[in-house]
């Protein structure tokens, strides 16, 4: 263990002057808090001691070896994944999760796999506008269906797809668009009132999931966003990866109540488009970016036959549990979140194929797995029990997250908080911590507390108009109203230059985010990832010893869930 670790055991809790919130918890809990309410029992060394580096690599080194195949969901990468994390909570010591007296859970999947490589048109009049797959867009369905199609559909320009009637805020006027295609912008509409959609920070109405969702609202025939890297957070090489097979969980109609074809287009293409309907993208943006803006019909018809290949799969979340003490807070339970799953075997770069996901999400899954066993070197375990839970598919959507999130195997009324980790610090330590939705919920409280006593800060997400709060697994117990953490490596590293830390974020992101090239690299320092496991330790064990459960802050958008679930309980 690195020094700085060890000495950071030794330090004395600091106390933060917090507002009380009145008692929430069924049970009783006693300990340290301070004056707000926030336990602060400090955590005893022992397991503070077992969140190594080595213990975390060894992890890792199993779940990013190419043996384990990029960890697809439904392949033999699944098997592997799942044998070798049952096999980690069963010598840690940990009970089956699942009340059957498994370590599984369930997560019925179809995957879809377009097999044709199809030319999309854009035709007015005489005019033909033609699209190469993968290339100038790329296109799936969430139908249980062999084909979707787009037969003459009228495109329409919706601007953001948005309705937020809390921000006064309608981008379809009342416009009927049934059986169209909808072309969206991504993100959210850019306005210097920080009062309407956050200012920078992006939404729900933002995200991509949205704007399809939006699509299948509106009975659209299909929906077409249209890519621009910045306000993606990504680039286009990253969409090119969904032309691998794509799941999805079933609904009862087979989803088919969804647009029949969603994707995105290329900004280029895009362009062109507008121009071939004599209108100018730029100007339209602009447009778009008022809430006086209508939906823009391009008088042309976009024609594309999507050819299906379809499979039906159980995939599986992995659960283990370590019961409470207290005989009648173990009913209550602190969830620890990590996604096993990345995206198999696909498309050759630079002569690799296997998509390992070393740090996305292997280290976040090491992490997992180190922390279930530093909770069992506990001398006396937390009073609430703690549920370790690595989900499937989170790279398809979050679908093995919501599963549970819509099928949860604890009541989440009685569910204290979620805390989430994907993708851990690679290039050591940090003086902070960036915390993805500061200022959401009282876990930060316990976050901030925590942080102190590593003589660290909390910092906001310096990226918030990429909408990562939506992005990770925590968000679907957020949806339900269970108080969710997440936060991801600081970027002030110490003893490097300032702006390390943000070059190496963005060089990750540019050469190796989904790409064969997320592999172990011999340059990673884990003292980072060590420091941040510890921190997130110390918060889930003092949650489950809390008097009361955290609460969203006042006017958070998920606190009304949380009211009426615990008011329901």
């Amino acid at each position: 263990m690195p020094r700085s670790l060890l000495a950071a055991r030794h330090r004395l809790p600091l106390l933060v002057t917090l507002a009380a919130i009145a008692c929430r918890s069924g049970g009783d809990a006693s300990g340290g808090q301070d004056a707000g309410g926030i336990n602060t029992d400090p955590v005893p060394a022992e397991a503070l001691a077992a969140v190594d580096t080595a213990t975390l690599m060894g992890h890792i080194r199993v779940l990013a070896a190419d043996s384990l195949l990029g960890r697809q969901p439904g392949t033999l990468g699944e098997e592997r994944t799942a044998a070798y994390l049952e096999s980690q909570f069963r010598r840690i010591g940990l009970a089956p999760g699942n009340p059957d007296g498994s370590y599984m859970q369930k997560v019925p999947l179809v995957g879809i796999t377009v097999t044709n490589a199809p030319t999309m048109t854009f035709t007015k009049g005489s005019l033909t506008q033609t699209l190469r797959w993968r290339d100038d867009y790329v296109a799936w369905t969430k139908h249980v269906e062999p084909t979707a199609a787009l037969a003459n559909s009228e495109l329409v320009f919706v601007g953001y797809g948005t309705e937020a009637p809390e921000y006064r805020w309608d981008d379809f006027k009342g416009v009927d668009v049934t059986g169209k295609t909808l072309v969206m912008l991504v993100n959210d509409p850019p306005l210097a009132d920080t009062a309407r959609f956050g200012g920078q920070r992006m939404t729900y109405y933002g995200r991509w999931t949205y704007k399809y969702e939006q699509g299948m609202k509106h009975k659209a025939a299909g929906v077409l966003l249209i890519h621009e890297t910045e306000p993606a957070g990504y680039p286009f090489t990253v969409v090119q990866g969904k032309t691998a097979e794509q799941f999805d969980l079933v609904a009862a109609d087979r989803n088919l109540g969804r647009a029949a074809v969603e994707g995105w287009i290329t900004r280029d293409q895009a362009k062109a488009l507008f121009a071939m309907a004599g209108q100018d993208l730029d100007a339209l943006k602009a447009r778009a970016a008022t809430d006086a803006f209508t939906p823009v019909p391009l008088g042309v018809a976009a024609n594309v036959t999507l050819q299906n290949r379809l499979r039906t799969i159980d995939s599986r979340n992995l659960v283990a549990k370590l019961e409470g003490s207290d005989p009648v807070l173990k009913d209550e339970y602190v969830i620890y979140t990590a996604h096993w799953d990345h995206f198999g075997i696909g498309e050759k770069v630079d002569g690799d194929s296997i998509y390992n996901g070393a740090a996305d999400n292997a280290t976040g899954t090491a992490g997992l797995l180190t922390l279930a066993q530093a909770f069992t070197r506990l001398p006396v375990k937390p009073k609430r029990s703690m549920l370790f839970l690595a989900v499937t598919a989170e790279e398809q959507g979050l679908l093995g997250a919501q599963h549970y999130a819509v099928n949860p195997l604890y009541p989440l009324a009685k569910t204290v908080a979620n805390l989430n980790m994907d993708m851990l610090s690679l290039w050591g330590r940090t003086s902070d911590l960036t915390v993805i939705g500061l200022g959401n919920s009282e876990l930060d409280d316990y976050a901030a507390a925590a942080a102190r006593e590593q003589q660290r800060i909390l910092t906001p997400d310096a990226e918030p108009e990429k909408g990562f709060y939506y992005r990770s697994d925590h968000f679907n117990f957020a949806k339900q109203g269970v108080p969710a953490f997440y936060c991801e490596p600081g970027i002030e590293v110490i003893g490097k230059p300032a702006g390390y830390g943000r070059q190496q974020r963005e060089a990750y992101t540019a050469a190796r985010y989904h790409a064969p090239q997320d592999e172990i690299d011999p340059a990673w320092d884990l003292s980072g990832a060590a420091e941040d496991l510890q921190l997130l330790l110390t918060m889930g064990y003092r949650v489950g010893n809390a008097s009361r459960f955290p609460e969203w802050r006042a006017g958070n958008e998920f606190r009304a869930a949380r009211d009426a679930m615990l008011r329901g309980r």
